[in-house]
């Protein structure tokens, strides 16, 4: 049984409890937060045993196993340090940081010492193994192309520290991206492309909405677009020599259920791929962790994102804002 430190109270660690309370092997232990009243509404609608204001109590608690951080972003890496120098696993959301300075910090802290993975928990749904064994085959050919686009009405939601709607939402089809091209053609293609930009720019100078032109040095093309001013809006194609590869549900938002993916072959009639499970991403993530520590890991197992995976798409994302900024 892990026993579960929950800090911050937001929208995000609601999903969170809630998965856990679903899970027969781990429980929340305390929730941490900086506003009193909202730790301890929270505290009573989820029944947890303990409660604090501030987080250092919670990172410290010798009752606690793993550290879920789900403060916003910009936030992320000096609790992630804390929960290591503490000796917790963690789990914290995406996207990592804001910066690469501050992720390479994290990274460097938690490497070899404690299991680390960032919450993109859409990788942790069962529709992701089946969509990597579908680029892995020979049924759909040669990866060519992806085009994705993530769009929802957050950024009143959102805090202006944490960067705009590339690190809220562009990480999402950033990561998938990065999937799919390791996938196809290893690990270390992803690094390998140059990048274009354009985007809108917030009253708070971030990036509002924006769309990405990448080329990758295997003649691999890809258009990622996010925008947090609008939406909700989704789509995920992969095209290849043989046809496309289409995610018909949200991608970033498995959904208890069924989830569909549809092949269209150039020459042929499409075929729907039903992902069928009764549980979302959140339960299937805290799964991860489970199954993680009990074989001693020290990062999640693909599809899942690496550190390292995570690294990169901070470089990426980071890229992918300085164009927009320099434009």
């Amino acid at each position: 049984m892990l026993r579960w430190a929950l800090l911050g109270t937001g929208f995000i660690s609601t999903a969170v409890v809630e998965a856990i309370e679903q899970s027969d092997g781990s429980r929340v232990e305390i929730v941490a937060g900086r506003n009193p009243e909202r730790v301890a509404e929270f505290q009573r609608v989820y029944s947890i045993p303990r409660s604090c204001v501030g987080y250092d109590e919670a990172i410290a608690d010798p009752a606690v196993d793993v550290v879920y951080i789900g403060t916003p972003n910009h936030e992320h890496h000096p609790l992630a340090i804390a929960a290591a120098d503490a000796g917790k696993a963690i789990l914290s959301e995406k996207s990592l940081t804001t910066t690469m300075e501050s992720a390479n910090a994290l990274v460097d802290s938690v490497r070899d010492r404690v299991f680390f993975v960032e919450g993109l928990m859409y990788l942790a749904h069962p529709l992701y193994r089946a969509l990597g064994r579908l680029l892995a085959s020979d049924q759909i050919g040669r990866v060519t192309a992806v085009h994705a686009r993530y769009a929802a009405d957050i950024a009143q939601l959102a805090n202006p520290a944490g960067g705009g709607t590339i690190y809220n939402l562009g990480c999402y089809p950033a990561s998938l991206l990065q999937f799919v091209i390791q996938t196809a053609y290893g690990d270390d293609a992803f690094s390998q492309h140059t990048m274009s930009a354009t985007g809108t720019l917030t009253p708070h100078g971030t990036v509002g909405s924006t769309t990405a032109s990448i080329r990758f040095t295997n003649g691999v093309l890809a258009s990622l677009s996010s925008s947090d001013d609008y939406g909700m809006a989704y789509s995920f194609s992969v095209l290849t020599n043989l046809g496309e590869l289409r995610i018909e549900t949200n991608p970033w938002l498995p959904v208890p259920g069924e989830n569909l993916i549809t092949w269209t072959p150039y020459d042929g009639e499409p075929e729907r791929i039903g992902i069928g499970d009764e549980y979302d991403a959140f339960y299937h993530q805290i799964g991860v962790v489970e199954r993680a520590l009990a074989a001693g890991l020290t990062e999640a197992p693909r599809p899942s994102p690496r550190l390292a995976d995570s690294l990169e798409i901070m470089e990426f994302l980071t890229s992918w804002e300085r164009c927009c900024l320099e434009e």
